[in-house]
């Protein structure tokens, strides 16, 4: 039996799939298989629950177990409330999601925002780990995800990929995320002339001292990311498609 100062199991709500695993908490990665399952049709409430159990379930964990259970989510999360909802059932606005998950799964959950949680995985285990100052963490897909972290400590719910551009009524994330690229078919030269602005944007915000781009277009950051030119240290996230997992269970174990 695994100790819960040691691991933890994190499961990383998508809009097209849910992903989860067992969590080496000194190292920051996996120590059993990464169980994915597609996120049920329309994302409600009750079958996501459902989908959940199925990860948990596979991964042959129970609350005897003592690993503590982490969940990410994408939308603002506040208290345990689920705010808002991206890509999934608008029943998950103003929902208590927290609770919702304990009751279903008969434990404790921490539940959070899966761009915060992939930003801690970076900074505790990955591209930004023993940086000081603000860290801001893009994820660049459907939408553009952020999270913000100070000296270690995570401020939650950014949001930032809903900036608004002046003279324009869609937000940052419609102009700049990796899926404008795919709709208008941009090449990574032109792409990049929308990131210059977004990063842009962000440092005259915020004063960040480094930015760290994850998605699954950070496979390809030698594409586009020597194309910005930035004052802030621009790099490409480490731990990808598995952030959300090592994130999640690194937060439940706090």
């Amino acid at each position: 039996m695994a100790s819960k100062t040691t691991r933890a199991v994190g499961v990383d709500i998508g809009g097209t799939g849910i992903k989860g695993g067992i969590v080496d908490l000194a190292k920051g990665e996996l120590v059993s298989e990464r169980i994915k399952v597609a996120t049920p049709k329309g994302a409600k409430p009750s079958d996501v629950l459902s989908a959940v159990k199925e990860v948990v379930g596979t991964l042959e964990v129970g609350d005897d177990d003592g690993m503590p259970l982490g969940v990410a989510f994408p939308a603002i999360v506040k208290r345990g409330r689920t705010l808002s909802a991206a890509n999934v059932s608008e029943e998950w606005i103003d929902f208590e999601a927290e609770k919702f998950f304990e009751d279903g799964l008969g434990r404790a959950i921490h539940f959070a925002n899966d761009a915060d949680v992939a930003g801690v995985a970076e900074v505790r285990y990955g591209a930004a780990r023993g940086k000081d100052g603000l860290v801001m963490l893009t994820t660049l897909g459907t939408g553009i995800g952020t999270a913000m972290i100070y000296d270690g400590m995570l401020v939650p719910n950014s949001e930032l990929g809903h900036l608004q551009r002046a003279g324009h009524k869609r937000d940052a994330e419609w102009y700049a995320a990796s899926s404008a690229m795919e709709r208008e078919q941009l090449s990574w030269k032109k792409w990049a002339v929308r990131l210059q602005w977004y990063y842009e944007y962000l440092e005259l915000l915020f004063s960040p001292d480094l930015f760290v781009v994850g998605g699954g277009v950070s496979k390809n950051a030698d594409d586009f990311l020597p194309l910005l030119d930035l004052r802030t240290p621009v790099i490409p996230a480490v731990h990808r498609n598995n952030a959300g997992i090592i994130g999640a269970a690194a937060l439940a174990a706090d």
